[in-house]
């Protein structure tokens, strides 16, 4: 069996800091609708595991027609005992490391690939406040993992400004943002294609 991969070398997307609400409600639904496009092409699908922002990922993805095609399933896992149900995060990690953390991101991202191998996974855990932070995590702390078959999941940590909305949708946004740029850099012979073991 190959060890997994690293992911091609892609610039790290960043929080869309001065669009308003309205705006950024737009821009996730342009974002998911592209990045429909670009799974199509390839005949790969996306399953998606959301806590702090509720499902906006899922329901972005399901604005397109005929995303049926591409969009896979969404799971919203905002309680601790949800992300050990669903996605098979560990209660270790959870008491280790908390729900908003890289080593929880991971699992979550881990549990919603499962075993496909033309399936992308993005997973998202944050505080979208306005109460709920700490001094280390303080509100807007988020975390985001992406994950294909054959590849280490890739793990990242935003600040992410703006109120308990704004935070959602520019969490949202820049999940579906980096995703497009992840599946846009991958070659073709990534997902189906890549040989079994």
């Amino acid at each position: 069996m190959t060890a997994p991969e690293p992911w091609p070398e892609v610039p790290s997307v960043l929080p869309q800091p001065g669009a308003g609400a309205e705006r950024l409600e737009t821009l996730v639904v342009d974002a998911a609708a592209g990045l429909g496009r670009l799974l199509q092409a390839r005949g790969w699908t996306v399953v998606t595991a959301e806590s702090c922002t509720g499902g906006a990922i899922a329901r972005a993805l399901t604005e397109t027609a005929g995303s049926s095609a591409w969009f896979d399933r969404g799971l919203v896992t905002y309680s601790n005992a949800a992300k050990q149900e669903l996605l098979g995060v560990r209660a270790s990690t959870l008491q280790s490391h908390g729900a908003v953390s890289g080593e929880t991101v991971t699992e979550m991202v881990l549990g919603a690939l499962g075993g496909a191998r033309d399936r992308l996974a993005l997973a998202v855990t944050g505080v979208a406040g306005p109460d709920g932070g700490s001094p280390d995590k303080p509100v807007g702390t988020v975390w985001f993992g992406w994950a294909l078959a054959g590849r280490v999941p890739l793990v990242r940590m935003h600040r992410v400004p703006g109120d308990r909305r704004q935070v959602r949708l520019r969490s949202a946004l820049l999940a579906l943002e980096q995703a497009c740029a992840l599946v846009t850099a991958c070659p073709p012979s990534d997902g189906i294609n890549r040989p079994k073991d």
